[in-house]
């Protein structure tokens, strides 16, 4: 009773920020559910509810109750990548002189002398000739960058690091087993609440990507000695919560072999064996064999057992029965070269991929509409032209590089742990988007959005070792304490003893409520100095 009464007693300090974190989390939960978000007024939303998001952050920050992250500013690469990426779909929109089109996009000035019927067309002009439908991609572009800006902001301790990925596990979850009841039900594909069930495949492989890095993190650094310890932690971990999230990854599994999609079945398979197999390589002695048990498991499990128990065949079936012959996205591929040609420096504007394709197919694929490109990277080509396509690609490949980093160069689990989900799930999408066009899905270009930026939060989160005494939970604020408002106050941070008088005068100048804990040593500092210093807090994040 004592306990609880002290507990209830205790004042709580809250993050200025929660309430934008847990509108955060909705986000993620309501994307998916309505077509994935693939329509107007469901990616109209989308984007009001992020730049709301976006506009709260800003209005605490001017009001100094918050600060950027540390992933924040060491992510700068990428947020000026994504300036200079959203400055190039502006000039797509901009009216420019006339002969500057001429000499950037010849094609575009025929486009705009035709729709102008024979009469002189105004003397500037802009690149695209669907401004409504570039405007349309450029609003849709700046949301996703809003995305990955709010997740580097907002996930700044573990506690949000992993309430974030378990909502997007259940997620995965809900929908692999509501697309597997309406599957098992009508003996058709599952597809969730997805029009297309590609797309519900591309959000399962993210899910699980993340959701395996996760598991990843809690297996542990420690190998057992002994056969009993081995047996030992194998019943503990049967009891854990680890079991429940494993349980939770196989339902997926399962949900993504009833949606039937080859390429995202191949994907999900082959990103498994590259990324586990960096993985064992990483850890080497540290949990090589308990991340070998897991990573076998899954093959085995999930996919051998479960997967033929749900129809696996069915998948390899499909895959040996796909053919040149039988397919026309091949036919698609080579016309989008054609198309690719005729606007290979600024593209024919974001967007303007099905108002532009009808004008290079080839008679094979004359009586098929096609929305979209089942090409990610060619419909981004077309549409951005190289430079833009350029700048996505290096976007990409700074995220996959943190990836790596997290992996190799952290010690702290679950940033290695968020290395292993991102770049599982971007090495998935990728595979995958050579295919389809999960990536022109509202839900799941967020979700993708989100795994660059767990890539960067992995390679670049302050780990908890840092300003942490000797003996104390890890994690910090995450140990079952409450956030702490950003702001002035006293941040523990090794010194050398150099700098010792200099700092014990700062603090003992400052306001006995500043002051903190006490900067002098204690019997369990040995050999550590402390500072007191005056800036954003970032609890449970400094290494």
């Amino acid at each position: 009773m004592d306990k609880v009464e002290k507990w209830l007693k205790k004042p709580k300090r809250i993050s200025a920020d929660r309430g934008l974190f847990l509108l955060f989390l909705g986000l993620l939960i309501w994307a998916p559910l309505p077509l994935g978000s693939n329509r107007p007024w469901l990616w109209s939303l989308l984007q009001i509810w992020v730049f709301a998001l976006a506009i709260g952050w800003l209005t605490l920050y001017a009001k100094g109750r918050i600060h950027p992250s540390t992933v924040f500013r060491e992510a700068r690469v990428f947020l000026w990548l994504g300036v200079i990426w959203l400055c190039w779909i502006a000039l797509q929109l901009i009216p420019l002189p006339i002969e500057w089109v001429r000499w950037l996009s010849p094609l575009a000035v025929e486009l705009h002398e035709m729709a102008y019927f024979g009469e002189t067309p105004p003397a500037f002009l802009a690149l695209t000739a669907d401004w409504y439908a570039t405007s349309e991609f450029f609003l849709k572009s700046l949301s996703y960058m809003l995305v990955f800006a709010l997740a580097v902001l907002l996930l700044r301790t573990e506690k949000r690091i992993r309430a974030t990925i378990w909502v997007v596990v259940w997620c995965g979850v809900f929908q692999a087993v509501y697309g597997g009841i309406n599957a098992l039900q009508t003996l058709e594909v599952a597809h969730g609440t997805f029009v297309n069930r590609n797309h519900m495949a591309g959000y399962l492989e993210i899910a699980l990507g993340v959701g395996l890095g996760l598991l990843m993190a809690d297996i542990g650094d420690t190998e057992a000695a002994t056969w009993r310890q081995r047996t030992r932690d194998l019943v503990k971990w049967l009891l854990s919560p680890k079991m429940r999230l494993r349980v939770l990854l196989a339902v997926m599994v399962v949900g993504l072999v009833l949606t039937r999609s080859r390429m995202g079945n191949s994907a999900f398979f082959a990103s498994l064996l590259i990324v586990g197999g960096i993985w064992l390589l990483a850890v080497r002695k540290r949990s090589f064999g308990a991340a070998l048990i897991v990573l076998i498991s899954i093959l085995l499990v999930d996919i051998y057992i479960l997967g033929h128990l749900f129809g696996l065949e069915e998948v390899v079936q499909r895959l040996q029965e796909t053919s040149a012959e039988t397919e026309n996205r091949d036919e698609v591929n080579r016309d989008m070269l054609e198309y690719l040609q005729a606007y290979p420096i600024v593209g024919s504007g974001g967007g303007t991929f099905y108002s532009h394709y009808p004008s290079f197919r080839g008679a094979d694929t004359a009586g098929t509409y096609f929305l979209f490109a089942h090409n990610d990277y060619l419909q981004m080509a077309v549409e951005t032209g190289v430079p833009g396509f350029l700048l996505i690609g290096l976007m990409v490949l700074t995220s996959l590089w943190m990836a790596l980093k997290a992996i190799f160069k952290r010690k702290d689990p679950l940033s290695r742990g968020l290395g292993f989900g991102a770049l599982m799930g971007l090495l998935a999408i990728l595979i995958h988007s050579s295919v389809d066009f999960n990536l022109q899905i509202p839900a799941n270009a967020s979700l993708f959005m989100l795994l660059l930026a767990l890539a960067w939060i992995g390679a670049k989160r302050p780990s908890h070792a840092r300003g942490r005494r000797r003996g104390a939970p890890q994690g910090g604020a995450e140990a079952g304490e409450e956030e702490e408002e950003d702001g002035p106050g006293f941040r523990v941070a090794p010194v050398t003893p150099g700098e010792l008088g200099v700092n014990i005068d700062a603090a003992q100048e400052a306001p006995a409520q500043e002051r903190g804990p006490s900067i002098f040593r204690q019997p369990w500092d040995v050999g550590i100095h402390y500072r007191y210093t005056q800036g954003p807090q970032d609890r449970g994040q400094e290494d």
